[in-house]
C-alpha cells in the first residue's frame, strides 16, 4: 500500500508553488542552527481530523462522527502513540462522546475546550445545536501540527424543483482513466519540459502512451484580477482552456471541463462569487452564470473541441457561488446548478454533466447532497466524488460509499479527484456495483504530491503504474 503523502494538508489551497513550499516545510522541526528539518518516518507529526459529516443539520439533534489520528511526516498512523490532545470548538455545537482514549477532562471556564489522551486514535461524536453557521474543531498538541475541521450547519427547508421535465441520466460508455493537468501551461512557461526513458515528449502524449485516455480542464471566470487565481497572467482563463482543449483534442483524447464559477479556487472551505457578478440580484445571477457558460462552451464548440464532460462546479457539497448558492440555500443552490446545466446543454445536448462532491468516504453526507438536488428535480449523469484519505476516510470508507451510491441512484459513479493509493482507488472507483463505475482522474499529477513525473520532468515509477490499470480496466 503506498503511503499517505505528507503535503495533503495543501489540498484545498490548490496553488502549485504553494504545494511545493508546504511540501518542503510541511511536519518539521527546528535544529540547534534554527533550520527546519523534516521529522523522521514513526515520529509523531501531526493530529489528523478526518469528520465523516461536514454538513449538519440545525435541529439540536443531528451527530457526526469524528475520526481522530497521530500520524507521522508520511501520514501513516502511529497507533502506539500516546499524546495529550487538546480540542477546541467553536460554533453552537457540543462533542458528547469519546471513544477509544485514556482520559479527559473538561478544561476550566468553557465547555467547549477538552484535554484527551489518545492512544493513536480515538473517535468522538458532535452534536449539532440550532443555529445556522459554522462549527470549527480544532485538534492541538505540543510540537505536532493542528487539526482541525469545518462543519456548514443547515436548515433544509421544503424542496421546490428547479424543472418539472423528467431526466433520464445519460450513460457513460467508455472507461475514463483521466488526469487534471490544469497546471501545464504554467508548468511550460517555466521551461519545464517532460520525457520518458530520456526522450523528451509532450506531456500529454507521454501519458497517452501509458494508458490515459481523458483530460480535465479547469476553468476560472476572471482570473487575471489581482484577487484572482492568476494575477496578471490569467492562466485557467477562457483562452487557456481553448489552446489546452485544442492540444487534448489533437492527441486524440477526450476532455472533461471544470467550472469553478469563480475568478478563483473552488472547493469545500470556499466558493467565492467572481467579481463580475458581485451585487447582482439572485435572477441577473442567474442569468450571468448561465451567459457565462453557454459563451465558454461556444467558443470551444466554434474551434471543433467541445467538451465530453462538464462539472457545474467544483466540489460543490457546501454549494457554489457563495452567498446565494451555499449549501444552507439548497433551493437557490440547485437552481444555480440548473443554470449551468441547461448552459451546458443549450450548446452540446449530448455533453455528459457530472455534480462534483469532494465526500469520497462520507456516505450520510454524500445522500444529503444527492438527496436534496434529487428532490429538486436537478439534472445531471455522473456523481463525481473527491478521495484523499485525510479528509475522505479509508480505503473501506470509499468502496462502501460508491456502492451505495451507485445502487441508490440512477447516476454513474466516479472518482473525479485522487492522488495517493493509485492502484487501490483505481481498483474502487472502476468496480462499483450494477455496471455503474466510470473511473478515475487524478489531480494535478505533473507537480505535486505523488506526481507521476520527477521534478525534472522525468517519468517516473508512479507513471508506471497506469499502463497496468489501463489495461485492466480501460482496454
Amino acid at each position: 500500500m503506498l503511503k499517505q503523502n505528507k503535503s495533503r494538508r495543501c489540498r484545498h489551497l490548490k496553488s502549485g508553488l504553494l504545494a511545493i513550499v508546504l511540501l518542503l516545510t510541511a511536519t518539521v522541526s527546528v535544529n540547534a542552527q534554527g533550520r527546519y528539518k523534516p521529522k523522521p518516518p514513526g515520529i509523531p507529526a501531526e493530529v489528523q481530523i478526518t469528520p465523516y459529516k461536514t454538513t449538519m443539520i440545525a435541529d439540536g439533534k443531528d451527530e457526526a462522527i469524528v475520526s481522530v489520528k497521530i500520524i507521522d511526516s508520511h501520514g501513516d498512523s502511529l497507533a502506539n502513540a500516546v499524546i495529550p490532545v487538546t480540542f477546541h470548538l467553536t460554533g453552537d455545537a457540543k462533542i458528547i462522546r469519546f471513544y477509544n482514549i485514556a482520559g479527559y477532562k473538561n478544561l476550566p471556564h468553557t465547555d467547549s475546550t477538552w484535554q484527551v489522551t489518545v492512544n493513536g486514535s480515538c473517535r468522538l461524536i458532535l452534536q449539532a445545536g440550532r443555529t445556522l453557521g459554522k462549527i470549527k474543531l480544532e485538534a492541538k498538541a505540543d510540537s505536532l501540527f493542528t487539526g482541525a475541521t469545518e462543519i456548514h450547519t443547515v436548515q433544509p427547508g421544503i424542496a421546490h424543483v428547479v424543472t418539472k421535465n423528467k431526466y433520464t441520466p445519460n450513460k457513460v460508455t467508455d472507461k475514463i482513466l483521466g488526469a487534471d493537468i490544469s497546471f501545464l501551461p504554467q508548468l511550460e512557461s517555466r521551461g519545464m519540459k517532460f520525457s520518458d526513458n530520456g526522450l523528451q515528449g509532450d506531456a500529454i502524449a507521454i501519458m497517452k502512451a501509458h494508458g490515459f485516455n481523458y483530460i480535465r480542464l479547469r476553468i476560472f471566470v476572471n482570473p487575471e484580477n489581482p484577487k484572482g487565481y492568476s494575477p496578471g497572467k490569467g492562466f485557467c482563463d477562457l483562452e487557456h482552456t481553448e489552446q489546452m482543449a485544442k492540444r487534448i483534442k489533437a492527441a486524440g483524447m477526450k476532455f472533461l471541463l471544470d467550472f469553478h464559477y469563480s475568478d478563483y479556487w473552488a472547493d469545500p472551505q470556499q466558493q467565492n462569487k467572481p467579481a463580475a457578478w458581485v451585487g447582482e440580484d439572485f435572477t441577473a445571477l442567474k442569468k450571468s452564470l448561465y451567459n457565462y457558460t453557454v459563451d465558454v462552451m461556444q467558443k470551444l464548440k466554434d474551434q471543433g473541441t467541445t467538451p465530453d464532460m462538464v462539472q457545474v462546479g467544483n466540489e460543490i457539497n457546501h454549494g457554489m457561488v457563495w452567498p446565494d448558492g451555499a449549501i444552507n440555500n439548497l433551493d437557490s443552490l440547485a437552481q444555480l446548478i440548473y443554470a449551468g446545466v441547461k448552459g451546458v446543454k443549450a450548446v452540446s445536448p449530448k455533453t455528459t454533466i457530472m455534480l462534483h462532491i469532494a465526500l469520497g468516504g462520507q456516505n450520510a453526507e454524500a445522500r444529503f447532497f444527492l438527496d436534496n438536488m434529487t428532490k429538486r428535480n436537478v439534472p445531471f449523469d455522473v456523481i463525481g466524488l473527491s478521495y484523499y484519505p485525510k479528509w475522505h476516510g479509508t480505503l473501506a470508507d470509499l468502496r462502501n460509499n460508491m456502492a451505495d451510491l451507485a445502487k441508490r441512484y440512477p447516476q454513474q459513479v466516479m472518482v473525479a479527484e485522487y492522488s495517493q493509493l493509485k492502484k487501490e482507488v483505481n481498483d474502487i472507483a472502476f468496480t462499483a456495483p450494477g455496471d455503474k463505475a466510470v473511473g478515475s482522474f487524478i489531480w494535478e499529477p505533473l507537480s505535486t504530491w505523488e506526481g507521476i513525473f520527477d521534478k525534472d520532468g522525468k517519468a517516473n515509477s508512479f507513471m508506471n503504474m497506469y499502463p497496468e490499470i489501463a489495461g485492466k480496466y480501460v482496454k
